[in-house]
């Protein structure tokens, strides 16, 4: 097991990675905050790991709430089945929310722990590689809206989050490159050492070799957990893990929730920012090409639908949480492994890469 610390002073968490610590009773007896504890995950999840789990909790009082599984169902209205659960079963403020699952299962009980009688003890347990290194580790939390991706939400962070890679072997392959993307993103925004370790040991991540995700898991954790620690309301910097996202977000928008994943918008995402970098001058047609060739590795798509023209994309992209004083900010690459945050494009030049 490898440990790591966000730090955030009284608020500061364990991030748990390794293999087999699904049942360890031990990393999570510290951050219980009572005798009941209720356990979100779905239909997929639940009968992989749920029993796992709560051998785990072994003399508390467990309750559990499975979801439907897919971004569609990332709604307020299935959001709402959280609390019904938490009312019913008289659970009281200090009771533990613990996310079992991937993205979707973490910022919908994480939302809800936030909310729930004002706020109550949330730990997150990841079962998907684009969980455990981006959505489980930072705080956000939140449902989608018909009208944009996580707009409606809250900064509440876990209390620990314990990363179990055993559950990567039931990840469905398209799953893993989603996550990968995320990983990607870290290489391509922070560290240019990794990301040429990422663009050599693609083949061994693909075939889920476990010492080449251990430490993709890792490094990605580490500098998410920097950033997170720098600037956790994303004041500033915290802005830079979006890239990708904006274009991305509308992909998912705009095709309907669920019919891409979360990772594969943000490849194409990647793409289309690396595209709009260099008609800024600040990426070669070298780099350009070296990171489709990158994305094109993780077997994640390079092209957004075809049927979202730039003037829809546009529209999607209004709505988005840096739209600051309603000028949109990019996240862009200034060369590979550094990004920078800019609202200074000239719209014919984003538009040019949207068409």
């Amino acid at each position: 097991m490898h440990t790591l610390r966000v730090d955030l002073e009284s608020r500061s968490y364990p991030i748990h990675i390794g293999s087999g610590l699904l049942s360890d009773a031990t990393l999570y007896r510290p951050h219980l905050a009572g005798a009941q504890v209720m356990i979100i995950t779905n239909e997929t999840v639940a009968p992989l790991y749920l029993k796992a789990l709560r051998s785990a909790l072994t003399g508390h009082v467990v309750h559990e709430v499975i979801l439907p599984d897919g971004e569609q169902y990332k709604t307020l209205d299935v959001w709402q089945r959280i609390f019904d659960a938490l009312l019913a079963a008289r659970f009281s403020r200090d009771c533990t929310v613990i996310a079992l699952g991937g993205g979707v299962v973490g910022d919908m009980a994480g939302f809800a722990a936030a909310c729930y009688q004002r706020g109550v003890a949330f730990i997150q347990v990841p079962t998907t590689l684009l969980a455990q290194v981006d959505s489980s580790v930072g705080g956000k939390t939140g449902v989608n809206h018909s009208l944009g991706k996580n707009m409606i939400g809250a900064f509440y962070q876990p209390r620990a989050v314990i990363a179990d890679t055993a559950t990567l072997a039931t990840l469905p392959q398209r799953e893993l490159s989603a996550g990968l993307a995320e990983v990607l993103k870290y290489g391509f925004i922070r560290d240019a050492e990794f990301l040429h370790w990422l663009e050599m040991q693609m083949p061994a991540l693909l075939a889920r070799e476990p010492a080449a995700l251990a430490h993709a898991i890792r490094r990605s954790c580490e500098v998410k957990a920097e950033i997170v620690a720098a600037d956790e309301h994303e004041a500033g910097q915290r802005a830079l893990l979006n890239f990708g996202h904006t274009f991305g977000h509308a992909i998912e928008t705009g095709s309907g929730y669920g019919n891409w994943l979360h990772g594969e918008a943000v490849g194409v995402g990647m793409c289309m920012a690396a595209n709009l970098s260099a008609r800024l001058g600040w990426l070669t047609a070298t780099d350009v090409a070296r990171t489709r060739q990158i994305i094109a590795a993780a077997e994640l798509p390079l092209e957004p639908p075809s049927d979202l023209s730039a003037e829809r994309f546009l529209e999607l992209m209004a709505v988005d949480k840096k739209v600051l004083n309603g000028q949109l900010r990019l996240v862009l690459l200034r060369q590979l492994g550094t990004a920078v945050v800019t609202g200074e494009v000239a719209p014919e030049m984003l538009r040019a890469t949207l068409s």
